[in-house]
């Protein structure tokens, strides 16, 4: 059974079927929390997480939800707190990378990567949002990338939609905190996911051979940076961005 740090918590994680968004219910459901997850597409990875969420001792729900459509998520919110009771803690995490060099790059391309990111963040926040208001305490945590400061080719919407992210989260965070609410964002470094493994050992080795850690991270190890945040242990941090990256990037 389940105790700690989150005890008796509810939290919503996007994207939460596969990778750093699994990673992160799974700490949040070891430190006690109910979590709800949404997805797309992924129904048996995500049965998977419930079942393991459930294993922890904790009650766990998914549902399938574009993000990009503000409808989808409003309902994901709404079904969430039907089955698990008020969100205290959201995790903004879904997200995609479609690769492209600048001069090729579609509007359709840049509208998909851009609402994904953005768009499904901001209106699943603001469908959390006047609950907390409401009970004057929450979390807000958006995970947005290093590649936000560091830039990098073939991947113009997506950079611009993590430092969006980054912005998003200052703004709110000043709106949010007299209401008791933190808003914070976590920009990770290279990770080892289905979407990074699909990129091939070269591209494995090159990073490799060029972060000071000399690997690429876990991501458990993003989840014990969101559990900070989530936790007594993030009380002081307001509009801020972490960012593990294994030294890629210092900032």
């Amino acid at each position: 059974m389940s105790g700690g740090m989150l005890q008796g918590k509810v939290a919503l994680v996007t994207g939460g079927s596969r990778g750093i968004g699994r990673a992160i219910a799974l700490a949040f459901a070891e430190a006690g929390a109910d979590v709800a997850i949404c997805h797309l597409g992924d129904a048996e990875r995500a049965a998977t997480l419930v079942q393991a969420i459930t294993a922890h001792g904790r009650r766990g729900f998914a549902q399938e939800a574009d993000v990009a459509d503000p409808a989808a998520t409003r309902a994901f919110a709404a079904a969430a707190e039907a089955a698990l009771g008020p969100t205290e803690i959201l995790v903004n995490n879904a997200g995609i990378n479609i690769r492209g060099p600048f001069e090729s790059i579609s509007e359709e391309t840049y509208d998909r990567v851009i609402d994904v990111h953005v768009k499904g963040m901001f209106f699943m926040a603001q469908a959390v949002y006047p609950g907390m208001v409401a009970r004057g305490r929450g979390r807000i945590i958006n995970i947005a990338s290093q590649l936000a400061f560091k830039g990098g080719p073939n991947i113009t919407p997506y950079v611009t939609a993590k430092a969006a992210i980054v912005g998003f989260t200052r703004s709110l965070a000043w709106e949010a905190a007299p209401k008791g609410i933190q808003v914070n964002a976590i920009a990770p470094g290279p990770i080892e996911t289905d979407l990074t493994r699909a990129r091939g050992p070269e591209w494995k080795a090159m990073i490799e051979g060029s972060i000071l850690a000399g690997r690429l991270g876990r991501p458990e190890e993003i989840a014990a940076t969101a559990l900070l945040l989530a936790g007594p242990g993030g009380d002081y941090y307001v509009g801020a961005t972490l960012s593990p990256n294994g030294g890629d990037i210092m900032h």
